[in-house]
């Protein structure tokens, strides 16, 4: 599915049209969106349409529209130090931008059938820990991907504050996933061709909203040849942080709260190169909602609902052209890296702050 909203020129024009369009409404949910390059997540040579509405395949490796995402974190309701899983965790897109707002004393893991998937994802996560400055301006908790079919969960697994499973959930397959959720929490899935908000509200009890209609690919059930029983899936065991973790994490909060005095920076929700006014009208617009058939995107038009929308003054558009272009922005210093490299310490130990990351 996809299709809601404008294709983006980059990442932050894309995240752009997706408030523009109300799917993404919160502050801490664009933060992310924009601290996560999606193009990092597609496989050279398909990156031109990192940013366009749309879902995306290539073998075992999936990717849904980033409507789709941008209504599954808002739905989540996601705070710090909340549990997450992701069930069809995929490339671990979704859970890396997850695990920048949960933080550190989180919990973050995910079930993945692949292990093609499991492992492309490990190597993404690899590289935004190593490369990507968003690391530095965000506490992290890291994603823990593990291979097996979700529907084979142990008995015995811990519950979570949050779950999103990214895959079409069967009606007699609903009280399986709620059963993996805490009193208080709240389940996001696709079931019946809509996503669903599910909240527990009790030991027995819940409550759940319609957020969009989707078309998902259906959970896969474990085969069951020669009558034997499935292994189960054991999710991650919730371990503690060593006091070494410990202290690296809290050096580093009060050294970026030092820098974000010395540099005050501008807010990291707003984007500061400034976008041409777009024309709009008023109309009824028609979608595409994608429907995967092996490897083949299947179109199936639909009409959305009619947009409200304001038609620009043509007088105005004639005074933009008057205006001096704005100057290109400085490229984006990464201060909490230079406060540790300056520190009178040992190489090795600033490494170990630095999570040995080469830039």
């Amino acid at each position: 599915m996809g299709g809601a909203v404008s294709a983006g020129e980059d990442n932050d024009d894309l995240i752009d049209n997706l408030k523009e369009a109300q799917y993404i409404r919160t502050d801490r949910v664009e933060q992310a969106f924009r601290a996560i390059d999606r193009g990092d997540y597609y496989l050279d040579g398909y990156r031109d349409n990192a940013y366009k509405d749309l879902a995306w395949k290539h073998g075992n490796i999936h990717l849904s529209a980033p409507c789709i995402y941008s209504e599954v974190m808002e739905a989540l309701k996601l705070q710090q130090d909340l549990s997450f899983l992701n069930l069809g965790s995929g490339t671990g897109y979704l859970s890396t931008m997850v695990g920048l707002i949960i933080g550190p004393f989180g919990v973050n893991h995910g079930v993945e059938l692949h292990k093609d998937v499991v492992e492309y994802a490990k190597e993404r996560l690899d590289d935004f820990i190593k490369n990507s400055d968003s690391f530095d301006r965000f506490e992290f908790c890291e994603p823990h991907f593990v291979v097996g079919n979700c529907l084979e969960i142990s008995s015995d697994s811990h519950q979570y504050d949050r779950i999103y499973c990214g895959a079409g959930v069967q009606k007699d397959h609903e009280n399986y996933m709620k059963i993996l959720l805490k009193v208080g929490g709240i389940l996001v899935m696709p079931i019946e061709d809509q996503l669903t908000q599910i909240t527990r509200t009790g030991q027995s009890s819940w409550e759940s909203k319609n957020i969009l209609a989707v078309s998902f690919a259906p959970l896969v059930p474990q085969s069951r040849t020669d009558g034997c029983k499935p292994e189960a899936v054991v999710l991650p065991p919730l371990s503690v942080r060593s006091l070494q973790d410990l202290a690296r994490i809290y050096i580093r909060r009060t050294l970026r709260n030092l820098t974000n005095e010395e540099h005050p920076a501008r807010n990291n929700t707003q984007r500061s190169s400034q976008k041409r006014k777009r024309r709009r009208c008023r109309r009824r617009r028609r979608i595409n909602t994608y429907v995967f058939v092996g490897n083949q995107l299947i179109p199936q038009p639909m009409d959305s609902e009619e947009d409200e929308c304001i038609e620009e003054e043509s007088k105005e558009e004639e005074q933009e052209k008057d205006i001096e272009p704005v100057k290109p922005e400085e490229p984006r210093v990464n201060h909490l890296r230079d406060k540790i490299s300056s520190l009178p310490l040992p190489e090795s130990l600033k490494a170990y702050l630095l999570y040995y990351r080469e830039k």
